[in-house]
């Protein structure tokens, strides 16, 4: 992988490590066990500040090391986390990612905006640190002279070494794992100097036995910094668990480097000339630590602390089952593959066009009767279904990252309105294409903050009519006749309807007397420009943009409805197609043009009548307002004898389409169409057919509103057709 793949990879990883930092950070409040919140935050933060050092980012790596080390705080018990810290972490999240947001761009040192921005924060950040240096200090100074007292009676030589002493041995594992023992050691010649290193190699195999895969390596560093134990720990925390890792701090007693021996009794010659190499140990306190080593036991640390007493049998067990899991976390992680979007897309299209092809072949063996070719081909059409479906799926993705986005939303929004609202989640493992997530975002950041800012009551009112204080927002998702349907609740104090309808009688909307169902009064509110908002805040205001919620919804072929009780909520239903690029179609036929309608907004086919100068038919009793296709395109000629009505059905309203011959279903693969196009009415694409010719895809949304605009039905069509 060369340093721009590495790079653009590093991007994404830090991006999704911040979501998870700044998902965290959200739960941990009204988290049971909040120490596993807090550690995926640390975790998330360390891991950006490590890969950052490994790019030399240092202006990443200098801001994100002050989050971290407030984090520590807070992970050692020093800090609580309040809601002000969190508040100021989610802002550093922010900060941190405008940092990865530049380097992305190209600027790899940052820039002075983005270092001016991130100055006050770091102010803030060192408020909660400053508070604790006189303890770290007191207990700097009074933890060596507890330990002399304690190992006096051991060996009351200390070791005049200015430096650390850091010995590790990688697992054989680490490199399979993805891991680079030298950026390691790097990375920790960011946090100081590394004065002297010597490879350990004793466990290399002979050539005729190595696998290349494995790694047999270890180091003898001495390292010189101003840092705490806990800081060099971390440099090593991703392989800690699969090596050996034996840190000691500057002048450490003779005893501590006889406990380094024993962990290495086949090698303690060697490991004594390698200390004394690196400048650690002199010759007479290697030969004293050897002399104290003979008498001593090597006994595993497991069993000392369980013998003395300091940890239970059944504690050592759990940390053991702990360990086990995330290894095997590691294990499920590592049968992922990033696999880059334009990648699958051009499988999708290459797949479509495998329907295409097999769509004429199946007309090729129609018309050729060939019993033989027939079978075949019924088989390859089913294997090509499969092979849509598997492509399709690829695509597919949770649509809980949507949703967890709002978790930050809700936060920061009711904060600002001085609102206690709760995000509820459901749903969250619904799977939806990856085109319609990313599209679906914006619609839903309306809808959310609609409803907090004009739909849930303040406090004071919420409890003059006995609810609980804290509102409640809930966002669910689930599937439904092949499409998937997202709902936005909210227990707030509803629509008005009656204002809603004296409002649209206003603005000349609806003709005064006529009676109007709910449904029909709240779909008023996502006309252009409807609103019933006292005032206009800067969050939102109800109805007010709602006809761009709905054109957007629209342009993904889904559809927006409401309900809503005064006094107890509103929910909004958003009902959207799995994915945009294949769908099942129905063919109808004018002449001798073809069109394709999606099948999931069909509810029927009948034979067409009615009087030639009515555009409305009675449907068993109810009015059906209907568009005659071959005015609507302007197709000369005659109307076949035996002319039908395909009943459409958008929301709540149905209305239908008159066509001269029913052709059946098709998979329809959505072409768009050019932008000499985007301007024609009631065509949403087009597709390819069997035989090669075009059939236009149309747009049932803008055909049945142009139904209902055309017709007549209205209270008096209805009083007639009674």
């Amino acid at each position: 992988m060369d340093l721009d793949e590495a790079l653009q990879l590093f991007i994404v990883e830090c991006r999704e490590l911040l979501e998870d930092m700044e998902t965290a950070l959200l739960a941990v409040e009204q988290a049971d066990e909040k120490s596993e919140m807090i550690n995926a935050v640390f975790r998330a933060a360390h891991t950006i500040k490590g890969s950052s050092g490994l790019f030399s980012l240092d202006h990443i790596v200098a801001f994100t090391h002050v989050v971290e080390s407030v984090l520590d705080r807070v992970r050692s018990g020093k800090l609580d986390l309040t809601d002000k810290l969190i508040g100021l972490l989610l802002a550093c999240g922010d900060h941190m990612r405008a940092l990865v947001d530049g380097v992305a761009s190209g600027e790899q040192a940052g820039t002075p905006e983005l270092a001016q921005a991130g100055e006050p924060l770091v102010a803030d950040l060192r408020a909660y640190l400053s508070s604790g240096v006189a303890t770290a200090q007191a207990v700097a100074v009074a933890t060596p002279a507890a330990d002399a007292d304690t190992v006096r009676r051991i060996n009351g030589t200390q070791v005049d070494a200015e430096h650390w002493h850091i010995s590790v041995r990688f697992g054989p594992d680490v490199l399979r794992n993805g891991m680079d023992p030298l950026s390691f050691i790097r990375y920790l010649g960011t946090l100081g100097q590394i004065t002297a290193i010597a490879t350990v190699s004793d466990a290399l195999p002979d050539l005729a036995t190595m696998d290349p895969e494995s790694c047999y390596l270890g180091f003898e560093i001495a390292f010189k910094g101003n840092v705490e134990k806990s800081a060099i720990e971390q440099v090593f925390e991703f392989v800690r668990e699969d090596s050996q890792l034996f840190i000691l701090p500057p002048h450490s007693l003779v005893s501590e480097y006889v406990k380094l021996l024993d962990q290495y009794q086949g090698e303690a010659i060697r490991l004594g000339d390698m200390l004394v190499h690196c400048g650690t140990l002199t010759r007479q306190e290697l030969d004293a630590a050897l002399n104290e080593q003979v008498g001593m036991p090597a006994t595993p640390i497991g069993t000392i602390l369980v013998t003395q007493g300091s940890v239970q049998p059944e504690v050592v067990e759990a940390a053991l089952q702990k360990q086990k899991q995330t290894k095997d976390t590691v294990v499920a992680e590592s049968r992922s593959i990033r696999v880059d979007a334009d990648k699958l897309d051009q499988l999708i299209n290459l797949v479509g066009e495998l329907i295409i092809a097999g769509a004429n072949v199946n007309m090729i063996a129609h018309r050729a009767k060939v019993v033989e070719l027939e079978e075949s081909t019924s088989k390859l059409s089913t294997l090509v279904e499969e092979v849509r479906d598997s492509a399709l799926q690829l695509r597919m993705v949770k649509i809980g990252a949507t949703f967890n986005r709002f978790q930050r939303v809700v936060h920061d929004v009711s904060r600002e309105l001085g609102k206690d609202i709760a995000l509820v989640i459901d749903g969250e493992d619904t799977e939806l294409d990856k085109t319609v997530v990313e599209k679906i975002g914006d619609p839903l950041m309306h809808l959310v903050r609609n409803s907090m800012d004009h739909g849930i009551e303040s406090a004071e009112l919420r409890v003059a009519r006995g609810k609980p204080v804290q509102g409640t927002l809930r966002l669910n998702a689930f599937h439904d006749s092949g499409a998937i349907v997202i709902t936005v609740e909210d227990d707030g104090g509803g629509l008005k309807r009656d204002k809603i309808l004296a409002k649209a009688i206003e603005r000349g909307l609806v003709e005064p007397g006529h009676n109007l169902s709910d449904s029909e009064v709240y779909a008023l509110v996502f006309e252009p420009g409807f609103s019933t908002a006292e005032k206009v805040s800067n969050l939102s205001g109800r109805g007010v943009g709602m006809d761009v919620v709905k054109r957007n919804i629209a342009a993904l072929r889904g559809t927006v409805s409401m309900t809503s009780e005064e006094g107890v909520g509103t929910t909004v239903t958003v009902k959207l197609p799995l994915t945009l690029a294949i769908i099942d179609g129905f063919l109808v036929g004018v002449d001798k043009a073809v069109y394709a309608i999606p099948l999931d907004m069909i509810e029927e086919c009948v034979a067409f009548s009615a009087e030639p100068e009515h555009d409305y038919t009675n449907l068993r009793g109810e009015v059906l307002p209907f568009i005659r296709l071959r005015q609507l395109f302007g197709i000369r000629g005659t109307a076949a004898k035996g002319e039908n009505i395909v009943v459409l059905k958008h929301g709540e309203q149905r209305a239908g389409l008159v066509v001269d011959t029913l052709l059946g279903e098709f998979q329809t693969v959505i072409k768009p169409l050019g932008k000499m196009f985007t301007q024609v009415k009631c065509v949403s694409g087009s597709t390819i057919l069997g035989s090669g010719d075009v059939a236009l895809i149309l747009d049932v949304p803008q055909l049945v509103r142009q139904a209902m605009e055309r017709s007549g039905a209205t209270a008096g069509v209805r009083a007639e057709l009674a």
